[in-house]
């Protein structure tokens, strides 16, 4: 049996005698993750992290580390609740127990890239835990976009890999997101900017690859990466650590006026803290919003004001909606637009990944233009009010398209129409209406 399926088979055990494993919720190599409570008299959902450990004095600096890590608070810093070591199944392991997450900006950037607003919403939570670490001598050494985490509403930053920056580093540098020092077992908060640079660039491009091989020079910073955060990248992607900007130098570029003018304010894109069913790893999170949502925050990350179609427009709307997961089903419509005799009769909802949704808080909100021939079909489409995002105008142009309407007659024949098309996108669903353009 492999290890994942062994873990697995641990759901229903109790750790310590008070830690219920509730449900498995991922693993990686070293450790697994679980759905537990934490005590009280009101117990709250809460997550275990187990790392087996075949050594007792590997096992006993696991556990110190994590012990000394309890005492950690920032608002922006996925809290230790507890940690020990004890048997199970016959296996020594060491656990530690922290804030549930529900979601991660991994989970995010397969779907789509982060906005500018929505890392611009990212970014102050992330500088401002590692501000707090860094000032007590610490480091993250693990800052990628699976430790960016969505709890509620608010963006935090993994926990568990923190480390003293005097502590050895034997790990290496494994992927682009470790600064290229690693490799040399070297350590500092100078990592930290390198690794945050790079989850910033791959929140905005989903590209990694440029900083991926052997360096010999600063890599390149993707041409598509809009200021602010290029020049950002730039300065914070220097192999020589000592030549990278700091967390505050990064406060203060974030702080200038820019010379361009401002974008849609966006919806935190993404909550972070991991989805359950999603966790591959679990480097404590996991997971932006909320990026961020990010978006990424997540984070996270979803901030959308965009307007729907102006009065002088449109008349009187038909609406439908759907809750998540939604399905593209028709709904009657009891529309009764500028031509009485017109109305929606095929509606088809946009069909959104759970993953996406979750990226949302508040609502986003896009406008489609039809134009609709004398059978009803839908001749041509174009986005009148795309809202904050690409991704989510992208789905409802598509579903747009596959609307049907009946037709308004003018002198007793079926004539042409125009049609706006409102798409409201939430975390709970999406809601859509229809309106007949005036002629």
């Amino acid at each position: 049996m492999s290890k994942p399926d062994t873990w697995k088979s641990w759901e229903g055990q109790t750790i310590d005698g008070k830690f219920p494993l509730r449900q498995f919720l991922g693993a990686s190599d070293h450790s697994a993750v679980f759905l537990t409570e934490g005590r009280g008299t009101s117990p709250q959902k809460a997550a275990i992290k187990l790392m087996p450990s075949q050594t007792s004095p590997a096992a006993d600096t696991q556990l110190r580390s994590l012990q000394a890590k309890i005492g950690l608070r920032h608002s922006n810093l996925l809290q230790i609740f507890d940690a020990g070591r004890t048997q199970i199944q016959g296996e020594s392991v060491v656990y530690a127990v922290m804030e549930f997450a529900d979601d991660n900006l991994g989970q995010i950037l397969p779907q789509r890239a982060l906005e500018p607003p929505e890392v611009a919403d990212l970014l102050p939570p992330i500088l401002g835990a590692l501000s707090y670490l860094h000032e007590k001598g610490l480091v993250h050494g693990r800052i990628r976009p699976s430790n960016i985490l969505a709890v509620g509403d608010q963006l935090k930053l993994s926990s568990d890999p923190v480390r003293s920056a005097s502590e050895p580093n034997s790990g290496g540098r494994r992927d682009a997101f470790d600064a290229p020092e690693l490799s040399a077992g070297k350590l500092s908060p100078a990592s930290d900017v390198w690794s945050l640079a790079m989850t910033m660039v791959a929140a905005l491009t989903q590209k990694t690859a440029f900083a991926e091989q052997k360096l010999q020079n600063d890599p390149a910073v993707p041409a598509d990466v809009p200021e602010p955060y290029r020049g950002i990248a730039k300065a914070s992607l220097r192999l020589d650590p000592s030549q990278r900007a700091s967390v505050r130098d990064i406060e203060a570029r974030l702080k200038q006026p820019s010379s361009e003018p401002a974008p849609a304010r966006v919806e935190p894109a993404f909550e972070t803290t991991v989805s359950p069913k999603k966790r591959a790893a679990f480097p404590v999170t996991i997971a932006l919003a909320a990026i961020l949502a990010i978006i990424f925050a997540i984070f996270y990350f979803t901030r959308s004001k965009s307007s729907g179609p102006s009065a002088d427009e449109s008349t009187s709307p038909a609406t439908t909606s759907s809750a998540a997961p939604q399905a593209s089903e028709p709904a009657p419509s009891a529309a009764k637009p500028a031509d009485t005799n017109a109305s929606v009769t095929h509606q088809v909802l946009p069909d959104v990944p759970q993953s996406a949704r979750n990226t949302i808080s508040g609502t986003i909100k896009v406008v489609v233009q039809t134009q609709v021939d004398s059978s009803g079909k839908v001749t041509s489409a174009r986005l009148k009010s795309p809202g904050s995002s690409r991704y989510f105008s992208g789905l409802a142009l598509k579903a747009a398209q596959e609307w049907q309407f009946a037709p308004p007659a003018i002198d007793g024949h079926p004539a042409t129409s125009t049609w706006l098309v409102q798409f409201r996108f939430r975390r709970s669903g999406t809601q859509a209406s229809a309106q007949q353009a005036k002629r």
